[in-house]
């Protein structure tokens, strides 16, 4: 024991130890420091969707996705010609009283009388993937809808680029919503939203994922 306390204590081993604790540091620095750029620039490139049922009845998640596909048609009209999320969110936020009024409408010409909610702002979003495109999960700038006591499961989707597939079960992304988001990422962060095998990317993908839920990135920078 004592011999081991002497190679502890040793000046060598002590100086070993620092610049191994100093590496750690350092990656430690540089590992948040690039999940927290990337993050920031797939958020801001992005303009997502969330609807929220009154319950988890059959009925009450069907009327959901008929309140999402309705409200889905209109966004895609009126911000067919956005060029980036910021037009898409000032479009949105011009026209919250008609997506107010599509949900209401729906959720009437199907029988029922909930009320409505709707919201622009930051939210929190799990991983979610959308045909060959995966978006980490963090916090994104979302049109929030909720339907009478919002109890039930989610539907998140993504409004710009338009990731809401007209046929959501095709599981296709259109080529020039993929290409507007490109044209907003770098050419790393598009590949690490996109459908990648390259074991790298994978590691960076599940890096950004560990630091978001570990909340160690907690908001919109």
């Amino acid at each position: 024991m004592k011999i081991l306390f002497n190679i502890i204590c040793s000046k060598n081993v002590k100086y070993s130890i620092l610049l191994l604790l100093l590496l750690f540091i350092y990656i430690c620095i540089s590992a948040f420091s690039y999940v927290n750029a990337v993050s920031k620039d797939i958020s801001e490139s992005v303009f997502r969707l969330h609807v929220i049922a009154n319950s988890d009845s059959y009925e009450d998640q069907t009327l959901k996705l008929k309140v999402r596909d309705n409200v889905i048609s209109y966004m895609n009209t009126i911000c067919k010609d956005a060029k980036n999320k910021e037009e898409a969110i000032k479009i949105a936020d011009e026209h919250q009283n008609d997506f107010l009024q599509i949900a209401k409408d729906t959720i009437k010409e199907n029988g029922y009388n909930y009320n409505v909610t709707i919201e622009i702002g930051n939210f929190s979003f799990p991983t979610k993937t959308y045909g060959d495109i995966s978006l980490p999960s963090g916090y994104y700038d979302a049109l929030r809808i909720k339907i009478g006591e919002a109890k039930g499961q989610n539907w998140w989707c993504v409004m710009f680029p338009p990731l809401c597939f007209v046929d959501v079960s095709s599981g296709i992304v259109p080529d020039d919503s993929k290409e507007t988001m490109k044209e907003n990422l770098s050419d790393e962060e598009f590949s690490l939203i996109s459908d990648n095998d390259n074991s790298g990317i994978k590691f960076k993908f599940k890096l950004i994922e560990f630091f978001q839920n570990a909340k160690i990135i907690t908001a919109k920078q």
